[in-house]
């Protein structure tokens, strides 16, 4: 590696271009964290409901995610950047302990006897698998050049897509291939989440400790370890006023996608909260929870949202050759349109299986979310800013959650009368403004349509 010119500065690096093997262990862990998200997206507004929850308090049950995720992420961004050990490296560390933590919680999560204490686990859990899952953002940006980034975020979107097609389906598992009982008694969890909750743990930290013992990182190029020690010294206070000047500063790229975020996460937010409970009620007629109707519907809408999953990590194999054909922004802006008309078109089902037309679209625009915003902002960050600018960058996916969880509580009891299928078409509604904004906003120059693909998912060699 030799240092180049600065760039807004700090001192850039010219970064060798990775193998695709490489590119799929540094990324492999993002498998294994995605079953903790996964598996609370599609099991805990039914967990919510099985130990007595109402509609209402659903959102405010799942504050926990964007609260934690507010905090944490900024601030473990900042901390990444300042780390560095011979063996561990800078983003390493945070993978293993947010990994054995979140392993931890998502055991003790299906054993939970009130709403409190699931409540409580869900807020550990979220605290843990944002230490986890913050660095593997940054991690892309620190390994590997503008002209493989597309390709890095698309690798780690094909394996979250994959991690969550299999988490999202395996309560089902459980109970029709492994033939575990999917009965909830008395307001219990049924045995069949509860042991996928078990297998996803498992998988969780076995997928992290993957990456952590194949990957190696570069040492930083700015700071020597002396001036590093010094950095490290200067305490809590200078972090959190560093996060302030970050925000204050933010490159006019940045705010713009921004303001994409906070109109995308809503859609994706409301349809975790409603849309299970939704095809049950709604697609399958369950009439409460006890209904045994209730169950297969759920389990069949954890199968519609692992099939999402299936779509997300095979659109994102083209992705990196969409991209280069029509630009980033284009491509991200036409995604969040597909995902939206799927969310709207949940409401006129009339089968069950088509559902999975509507989930189609939402996986197109997962695998967009879960790359494109990424792949545009990584080339106008500063590289010695890079962990904690991606923490700052969460803001936008969390405040509309906080937002959700505070107020659309009260709006379904006021104004929706508690019904789950309009929740998850306003979502689609919401998409459809980010997809807009997006395609309207966001400048790309043609000499950042890189030459993706070359496209490293063809490069075989070492």
């Amino acid at each position: 590696m030799a240092a180049t010119e600065p760039v807004n500065g700090t001192t850039s690096i010219q970064k060798p271009r990775l193998s695709f093997a490489h590119i799929f262990n540094m990324s492999f862990g993002f498998f294994g964290i995605q079953f903790g998200w996964d598996l609370q997206r599609a099991n805990m507004g039914p967990i919510y409901e099985y130990i007595g929850a109402k509609p209402e308090q659903i959102p405010l049950l799942f504050l926990a995610a964007p609260l934690t995720g507010l905090i944490v992420q900024p601030i473990i961004g900042y901390m990444s950047d300042r780390t560095w050990h011979p063996w561990w490296g800078r983003r390493r560390p945070y993978f293993f302990v947010g990994a054995l933590l979140s392993t931890i919680c998502l055991f003790l999560m299906p054993n939970s006897g009130s709403l409190w204490m699931a409540a409580g686990l869900l807020w550990i859990l979220d605290t843990s698998g944002n230490i986890a899952m913050e660095p593997f953002r940054a991690f892309v940006a620190d390994k590997l050049p503008d002209s493989q980034r597309t390709i890095g975020f698309a690798m780690q979107s094909f394996l979250i897509g994959l991690g969550g097609t299999i988490a999202s389906s395996l309560p089902w598992l459980m109970s029709n291939v492994f033939h575990i009982s999917n009965v909830s008694k008395d307001g219990s969890i049924p045995q069949s989440v509860e042991f996928a909750f078990y297998v996803g743990g498992t998988i969780f930290l076995t997928a992290v400790l993957y990456t952590v013992f194949t990957t190696k990182e570069y040492p930083p190029a700015d700071l020597s370890n002396k001036e590093k020690s010094n950095e490290s010294k200067k305490g809590f206070a200078h972090g959190i006023k560093e996060i302030n000047d970050a925000i204050m500063n933010m490159p006019l790229k940045m705010k713009k996608l921004a303001l994409v975020q906070f109109f995308t996460w809503p859609g994706l937010f409301l349809m975790w909260f409603y849309y299970n409970t939704a095809v049950a009620r709604d697609v399958f007629h369950a009439a409460n929870t006890a209904d045994p109707v209730y169950t297969k519907g759920i389990e069949y809408g954890g199968l519609t949202l692992a099939y999402y999953n299936i779509i997300s990590f095979l659109f994102a194999l083209l992705i990196p050759f969409i991209a280069k054909k029509l630009g980033r922004k284009t491509t991200h802006s036409l995604s969040l349109i597909c995902g939206a008309i799927g969310l709207i078109s949940v409401r006129f089902v009339t089968q069950p299986y088509e559902l999975y037309f509507c989930m189609t679209g939402v996986g197109i625009a997962w695998s967009s979310i879960l790359s494109m915003p990424y792949a545009m902002l990584a080339g106008a960050l500063p590289e010695d800013k890079i962990g904690v600018y991606m923490g700052i960058f969460n803001f936008f996916i969390v405040l509309p959650e906080i937002i959700a969880s505070l107020f659309f509580g009260w709006i379904m009891e006021h104004w929706l009368n508690n019904d789950r299928m309009i929740a998850v078409q306003i979502g689609g509604v919401m998409m459809v403004l980010s997809g807009i904004i997006c395609y309207v906003t966001i400048k790309e120059k043609k000499n950042e349509i890189v030459d993706e693909g070359e496209i490293a998912l063809l490069e075989i060699k070492e």
